[in-house]
């Protein structure tokens, strides 16, 4: 095993072993969930390996259970009788810190698995941001522009080159320090596994399971890119010889790459406004980690490099992925404005004291000015007599200096950001 690279869930799970009685940290495959409940626990079982080694277990799940506390156990999703195991372990014992349950996949409620509902802590953790893995000084804090904080300084070391190659790479934490060739390799064959495997095999019904299929609505989705997920939409970009893909085999499909965690949906913003703006409502989709969209459409350097339009969804796509990583860690929660004008904005992060930003993303300095114009023209039509005012407004740059406008917008650069 390489060396641990410390995560900012690292404090909620340090929080919630002393308040609850198990953690269930859940997360896509490779993002480092094991390692993560490694660096907490006293005793480990790795789930499928053990049904693998002796497929008694399967009859008897029960003798997974003893062992020195906090006690991991990983991949429980593949046996699952073991929630209901630990649920009872758990209020026998009325202690804290008993388990810490790690998983890639989210199991279907069913009448067997009983609510966790106060023995249980959920925890959700994702690919690396540019923080964790180095490439951030986290100097400005998403938390701090919550409170109003106005202060902005800082300077990005990042350039064109260096934002598309994180974003090729990723934030798999078993890529760190690999060159190029190796990683669009590992996230092609990642994303190829997940598609034959995973989705195939999770929730969708055996005449559904077409690997092909599913790769066209994989591209579908990596084509739009913060785009919404209304499934009319992703029927007609999947017509292939065949016909389109069914309605019911995308419905299956979305909800599968949601529950092995690779597929995120920001919710529309329940904004109060000065006029009765038609809001639209459809969720905008992103991937879990930026390297998916381009592992998907097979595209190189060299071609992100003359897609400057499409590189730009993709740098969005991190932006994403790192502001709902650090607002996870101060209990805030990410969603979008979109009205029927067109008038959009990227994100809204609100914080639990009712305190909100807005922020636009634009990878190019020359979107800045349209960006702060667009952030300004929605201020106008927020009704501050029934909400507070945001405490920020932000263009979140891909390079240069973080500094505030003449008309109190913020611009500050991804790898200037933090918690």
């Amino acid at each position: 095993m390489g060396s641990y690279i410390p995560r900012i869930v690292d404090g909620s799970i340090q929080l919630g072993l002393q308040e609850i009685g198990a953690i269930v940290i859940e997360g896509p495959r490779a993002c480092g969930k094991t390692m993560t409940g490694l660096q907490h626990s006293s005793s480990f079982v790795s789930v499928d390996q053990e049904i693998e080694d002796q497929p008694r277990v399967r009859e008897h799940p029960e003798i997974l259970i003893p062992g020195v506390t906090p006690r991991l156990l990983d991949e429980w999703q593949t046996l699952t009788p073991l929630w209901n195991l630990v649920r009872r372990e758990v209020d026998k014992r009325n202690e804290p810190g008993q388990f810490i349950l790690t998983g890639s996949s989210s199991p279907q409620d069913d009448d067997i698995r009983h609510s966790g509902a106060g023995r249980f802590s959920r925890i959700r953790m994702r690919p690396l941001t540019l923080l964790e893995s180095g490439h951030s000084i986290g100097m400005i804090s998403i938390g701090d522009l919550l409170k109003g904080t106005t202060k902005v300084s800082g300077s990005s070391s990042l350039d064109i080159y260096k934002i598309i190659e994180l974003i090729v790479r990723g934030g798999w934490p078993t890529l760190a320090g690999k060159t190029e060739r190796i990683t669009g390799r590992w996230v092609r064959d990642y994303v190829g596994e997940i598609t034959r495997v995973d989705i195939a095999n999770f929730g969708v019904s055996r005449q559904s399971r077409d690997p092909l299929k599913i790769e066209r609505v994989l591209k579908s989705l990596a084509r739009n890119i913060g785009g919404d997920t209304r499934i009319a939409t992703i029927v007609a970009d999947t017509a292939g010889e065949d016909g389109v893909v069914s309605r019911e085999a995308v419905d299956a499909y979305l909800d599968a790459l949601q529950r092995v965690f690779l597929l995120e949906l920001i919710p529309a913003w329940q904004a109060h406004l000065r006029s009765k703006t038609e809001l639209r409502t459809s969720p905008k989709h992103y991937f879990v980690d930026p390297s998916i969209g381009p592992a998907a459409l097979k595209l190189s350097t060299e071609k992100l490099i003359k897609d400057l339009n499409y590189l730009g969804h993709l740098f969005e796509n991190l932006v994403v992925r790192d502001l709902l990583v650090y607002s996870q860690a101060i209990d805030g929660r990410l969603s979008f404005y979109r009205d029927k004008n067109g008038l959009e904005i990227d994100l809204i992060v609100e914080g639990m004291d009712g305190n909100w930003i807005a922020v636009e993303i634009k990878m190019g300095q020359n979107s800045i000015d349209d960006a702060a114009a667009n952030l300004i023209s929605f201020l106008n039509k927020v009704d501050t007599s029934k909400m507070s005012e945001p405490n920020a407004l932000v263009v979140v740059t891909g390079s240069g200096y973080a500094y505030t406008r003449h008309d109190g917008v913020h611009v500050i650069p991804i790898d200037v950001l933090g918690p």
